[in-house]
């Protein structure tokens, strides 16, 4: 069942980890009540690991981008102020993470905790939404190095408060630093670029023995089908919020986080640490 396991896996991922919707909550959920039997070391590890192939989904969709903006970048002012607004946005999330990281995790990595997150965050989503403030940023070159340092502090909500959702937190931290929602969620697949990217590559680097109790082959499967999918889930979003708001996202997480709380209560979901 493994192979099972690990398509599954890959799918949840790769539909959650860029939709404001917590990838943590809904993986948890699904172990759960699939009663995966992997050790906990390596249901951790194989879950980041597999953030990989979401993030080579963001190069994949962006690559003309990307490629454009590597030829650009020695001598375009905007280009050039632009990747040094996403180094200045990993700074918050990189120094927290190394000072607190394993106490939050000790904490707070638990399935009620990432309940409430997912409920908080849904309100905050839909008083954010019904603002009534005009975006002034429309395009990704436009943000600053000042405003990029802003959002990856807000960015830092993921860390601090597991279940958030990185992407919820950054979206939602660059519609309140003025930016239109296509250019929040552009924003934010490009943060999850060196955030995610680096985690899972340090973590199949540190971790190939862990690993290696599934398989390496149901690692690959996992992280192609999270490649897969993501890339659709990218695609969608930006289409979808191109017209829509996030108010649906901010019931379902209010919806899911209240369904964590009832199978915790019922005793279907243990509420033990998840660290």
């Amino acid at each position: 069942m493994d192979w099972f396991y690990a398509i599954v896996y890959g799918i949840v991922e790769g539909i959650t980890e860029f939709l404001p919707i917590s990838s943590t909550g809904h993986l948890i959920v699904v172990g759960n009540l699939m009663g995966v039997p992997w050790p906990k070391e390596v249901k951790d590890t194989f879950e980041v690991v597999i953030q990989g192939g979401a993030i080579l989904a963001v190069l994949a969709y962006y690559w003309r981008d990307f490629l454009q903006q590597g030829r650009d970048i020695g001598h375009d002012r905007p280009t050039q102020r632009l990747w040094l607004g996403v180094a200045a946005a990993c700074i918050p999330a990189v120094v927290l993470g190394l000072l607190f990281g394993d106490a939050i995790k000790a904490a707070l990595f638990r399935p009620s905790v990432v309940a409430w997150a997912l409920i908080v965050g849904g309100v905050l989503m839909w008083l954010i939404e019904s603002r009534r403030v005009t975006p002034n940023v429309h395009g990704i070159k436009e943000i600053g190095v000042r405003r990029s340092f802003l959002i990856g502090a807000v960015q830092c909500l993921a860390l601090l408060w597991p279940g958030f959702s990185r992407s919820a937190s950054s979206i939602l931290g660059g519609m309140l630093m003025g930016l239109d929602r296509p250019t929040a969620t552009q924003f934010s697949f490009y943060l999850g670029v060196p955030t995610l990217g680096g985690a899972a590559l340090l973590d199949f680097i540190r971790s190939r023995d862990i690993l290696a109790q599934i398989g390496l082959l149901n690692v690959l499967l996992g992280a192609v089908t999270s490649f897969v999918v993501a890339y659709l889930a990218i695609g969608w979003l930006l289409r979808f919020v191109s017209t829509n708001n996030f108010k649906g996202f901010a019931v379902y997480r209010v919806v899911v986080g209240i369904l964590i709380l009832i199978l915790i209560a019922t005793g279907t979901m243990s509420n033990g640490s998840l660290a």
